[in-house]
């Protein structure tokens, strides 16, 4: 039969007697509520020192993936993202009007030259 040391279940090997007060769990803290676009909640805890300027105004919301703002009659927009444009789609954006005809009339010709050649 294997026995293991004194330690008691569940506790850290070598941890000294640790209360609350050492956590840190009876530090003054403010609650400050932020808003994402979609009207989600999320509650973040800052110590009650802390300077106004140091808590941020915008933070990731992490339900919608949305920014959160402390503002909750005007939170921050809903990040609208491009649509989808391939490599030719860029391509075509880049030629003129003159430049466009051109190729429309250089494949044509190529095309009338393969069933002339039939």
């Amino acid at each position: 039969m294997a026995t293991g040391g004194n330690a008691i279940r569940g506790t850290r090997v070598g941890s000294g007697p640790m209360g609350e007060q050492d956590h840190g769990y009876h530090a003054d803290r403010i609650a400050i509520s932020y808003w994402d676009g979609l009207g989600n909640e999320t509650v973040r805890y800052f110590a009650a020192g802390l300077p106004e300027e140091e808590i941020p105004d915008i933070i990731d919301h992490p339900h919608s993936g949305l920014p959160a703002g402390r503002d909750k009659e005007n939170p921050p927009a809903i990040a609208k993202p491009e649509p989808y444009k391939t490599h030719l789609a860029y391509v075509k954006e880049r030629r003129t009007d003159e430049e466009a005809e051109q190729l429309l009339d250089d494949a044509l010709q190529q095309l009338r030259e393969r069933r002339g050649q039939r």
